[in-house]
């Protein structure tokens, strides 16, 4: 039970970057980009024969330390403070759930952390699309501020070919 209640705690920790970039007043949540991130995931893991199960997984877990740590933009912490930060408060978490399942968990986990499988370096670069995906949602209200900075970050991310098919077609819109 204390697992599931920390896990729907995403529901309410905004996603930072919006806030402090573009002052979004209500931005996203963490779940709401995890969700958003699965659905993608899946119909891209779906249609082009990937890992789908280990995909949705990983997106699943990507974030969850989130739920406790909050959301931190780059500029906040170092990409090495963050690390650490999230590997603690990741396996903080697992802890209450039974060990076979910590196991499994915290591997898939830090496999996406250390970016060391096609499926996590497709991953990473869902994260980067589905933010873009956002971006192009919140620019419809908010024209007159500037998101260049979460298409061209994407723009440097994104290879998968069925990926940068989608992110080349939303940037067209």
């Amino acid at each position: 039970m204390d697992f599931l209640k920390i896990a729907a705690n995403l529901k309410t920790i905004p996603r930072q970057g919006w806030i402090d970039k573009i002052s979004i007043k209500h931005p996203e949540s963490v779940a709401d980009h995890t969700f958003s991130m699965a659905i993608i995931g899946m119909l891209l893991s779906d249609s082009n024969k990937y890992d789908t199960e280990k995909i949705l997984r990983m997106i699943l877990l990507h974030d969850l330390a989130e739920s406790i740590t909050g959301d931190f933009t780059p500029e906040a912490k170092s990409k090495d403070e963050k690390l650490l930060l999230e590997n603690l408060t990741f396996k903080k978490i697992l802890e209450n759930l039974p060990e076979s399942l910590q196991n499994q968990y915290f591997t898939i986990w830090d496999e996406f952390q250390k970016n060391e499988s096609s499926e996590a370096n497709f991953v990473h670069q869902l994260d980067k699309f589905e933010m873009v995906l956002q971006a192009k949602i919140y620019s419809k209200t908010n024209s007159e501020k500037d998101f260049s900075v979460f298409f061209n970050s994407a723009k440097k991310e994104i290879k998968d070919p069925n990926l940068l098919k989608l992110f080349n077609q939303l940037m067209e819109n």
